[in-house]
């Protein structure tokens, strides 16, 4: 096992003017949100910078590390009490969090900590890109969960706005209610949206899983021939732009009957959740020991029995994972149930769309808390399973 938190490269302290400098950016940056929010970018600049700054300062020239502790809890409290002045009690929660990482940050830079991990061959280029590139994905991570982050609070609104109110920010009680969730569950429109999704998206997702497995084990044979340009047909719905398929669909369904009935819309979202099991299923197939079902079959099994048997366990995590992909595609769908659908099988995602475009309800964030619940329950489900199904195949020593 490899040891935790080993040091690679010793810590030293840096230059005053390379400490400063570095913090005064970071508290420039945290200003800027600060005095934006007060009225006035470049002042919170300037002072962000400046505080942060003489801290750092006062941090290395003065205390060191024998007074790091008593000066990270100082920090956090000062900014705390800045925080509850300026902003109340999201201020003190702000404040206080931003002054624990200051407190970090100072220790990290002043004392060279960020190298200690590092090999000591590296330049300051290689050191710079090393975090730059974290950085750049954490930024992007933040950008791409923060409508979640935001629409969830909201969902617990008291008023019918959809923003936060004085009484959510100040956490006052009287701001929050269930009264949008009470809303989803009471109203008929939206219970018929919801049984409409638990009726079509679970049959597509058994369509999707039975077609898209035995595709995929087809697929996997060396002698089918063409096999690469079937493969690039079953998956292309992934890589057509869905109004595309949504319109071709369209005309398509209407000329046979199929359009606007629970059939059509089914066969449509098996059609988009297929690729998805094919893909799982085919990854799952790339360590699967073929000798097995030849074994089997010299044992006297038929070929149904020997998939069931024998292929089917072994390949169970990824049809699994391929399914609970193929449910949350049908399940979130909009654009192909608008084309391919009618009124009576409005579904969840409808719905909402329709709220979004008719009538502004804040139930919708409640529905959209309750998807994205769902969609992280799932998803959590498929990473076991990716990791179980590479424990069976001996990839992961883990």
């Amino acid at each position: 096992m490899a040891t935790p938190n080993v040091v690679i490269t010793e810590t030293r302290t840096m230059p005053y003017g390379f400490t400063c400098g570095v913090v005064a950016a970071a508290g420039a940056f945290f200003g800027l949100f600060v005095g934006t929010a007060q009225g006035s970018g470049l002042v919170g600049i300037v002072l962000g910078a400046a505080i942060c700054a003489g801290l750092a300062y006062l941090a290395m020239a003065y205390l060191g590390t024998a007074q790091e502790r008593a000066f990270k809890w100082g920090v956090v409290a000062l900014f705390a009490l800045a925080g509850l002045l300026i902003g109340g009690v999201p201020g003190l929660v702000v404040g206080a969090l931003f002054g624990w990482f200051l407190g970090w940050f100072i220790y990290w830079v002043g004392r060279c900590r960020y190298r200690m991990a590092l090999p000591p061959y590296l330049t300051g280029g290689q050191v710079l890109w090393h975090y730059s590139f974290r950085v750049i994905c954490g930024a992007i991570f933040v950008f791409l969960i923060t409508p979640i982050l935001v629409v969830m609070p909201l969902s617990f609104n008291a008023e019918n706005f959809f923003t936060f109110t004085p009484e959510m920010l100040s956490f006052d009680p009287e701001g929050y209610s269930l009264r949008h969730y009470r809303n989803f569950f009471q109203s008929n429109e939206w219970q018929s949206a919801l049984r409409n999704s638990l009726i079509i998206a679970p049959i597509a997702t058994l369509l999707a899983v039975s077609f898209g497995t035995l595709a995929a084990i087809g697929l996997s044979q060396p002698h089918v021939p063409g096999r690469q340009v079937i493969m690039a047909i079953l998956i292309s719905p992934m890589i057509v732009p869905l109004i595309i398929s949504a319109a071709g669909m369209y005309f398509f369904y209407s000329r046979i009957g199929l359009q606007g009935t629970y059939l059509g819309v089914i066969l449509a979202h098996a059609a988009l959740g297929i690729p998805f099991v094919i893909i799982t299923v085919t990854a799952t197939l790339v360590g699967f020991d073929r000798s097995l079902t030849r074994a089997s079959a010299n044992l006297g099994a038929n070929p149904v029995t020997t998939f069931f048997k024998v292929q089917m366990p072994l390949i169970l995590p990824g049809v699994i994972s391929g399914g609970l992909f193929a449910f949350i595609t049908s399940f979130d769908e909009v654009v192909i149930v608008l084309f391919v659908g009618s009124a009576n099988q409005q579904t969840l995602p409808w719905q909402m769309f329709t709220g979004l475009r008719e009538q502004i309800s804040p139930t919708i964030l409640a529905v959209a808390t309750i998807l994205v619940g769902i969609s992280i329950c799932l998803l959590t489900t498929v990473e076991i399973l990716r990791r179980r199904s590479e424990k069976m195949r001996g990839m992961s020593p883990g």
